[in-house]
């Protein structure tokens, strides 16, 4: 009678256990973005405000502004890529990709993050449009709309893109295709900067 009534008191514990979860099941790994070159240790600058460059936060419509890979079905609908997760959103991947391609290719001060108090007569704004999968043609593509402010009233725009095809529609071959076609796209961006 003993041993059943002290199994009774945990069978609530033991029924209640298979019924928890700490979160949802973590991915095997999760993709990022990785630039071509980056500035050595101990590299900085120093200039005046004139040469300095203040990257504003990305914008990204609703189906990229989470950590998920999304894959274009047809015109009006999309998915996304199963097993594959950012570490982060990619706008703010993105971003910092374009940091650091200015960091190597340009002499100018990078501010990467949203410190509205830097001293930078210039800022780059702009929206990541398209960060994904297209089922249709089996490519990743990458487009950006940049947005550079100038001097009064003048703004510069200019829209980006970039096209890897023939990729297979899983995680290990889209992240690094994403990685490439951004790569290819933070370079143009830092042409068009100067």
């Amino acid at each position: 009678m003993r041993k059943f009534k002290t199994l009774a008191a945990f069978a609530p514990a033991l029924l209640l256990a298979g019924c928890i979860s700490f979160g949802p099941e973590t991915p095997d790994s999760l993709l990022t973005l990785t630039p071509t070159a980056t500035a050595p240790a101990g590299s900085g600058a120093s200039s005046n405000a004139g040469q300095s460059i203040v990257l504003s936060e990305f914008e990204a419509p609703a189906a990229l502004d989470v950590t998920r890979v999304p894959v274009q079905i047809d015109d009006t609908s999309i998915a996304y890529l199963q097993d594959a997760t950012w570490v982060e959103k990619p706008a703010r991947l993105f971003r910092r990709l374009i940091g650091e391609t200015l960091r190597t290719r340009t002499n100018r001060i990078i501010v990467d993050g949203d410190d509205p108090g830097a001293l930078a007569e210039t800022r780059l704004n702009g929206t990541v449009r398209q960060f994904g999968y297209d089922a249709r043609n089996s490519s990743v593509v990458v487009v950006f709309d940049g947005v550079l402010p100038g001097a009064g009233s003048s703004v510069r725009t200019r829209r980006f893109e970039a096209v890897i095809s023939g990729v297979a529609p899983e995680a290990a071959a889209v992240g690094p295709a994403l990685n490439q076609a951004a790569n290819q796209v933070a370079l143009e961006v830092a042409e068009w900067i100067g």
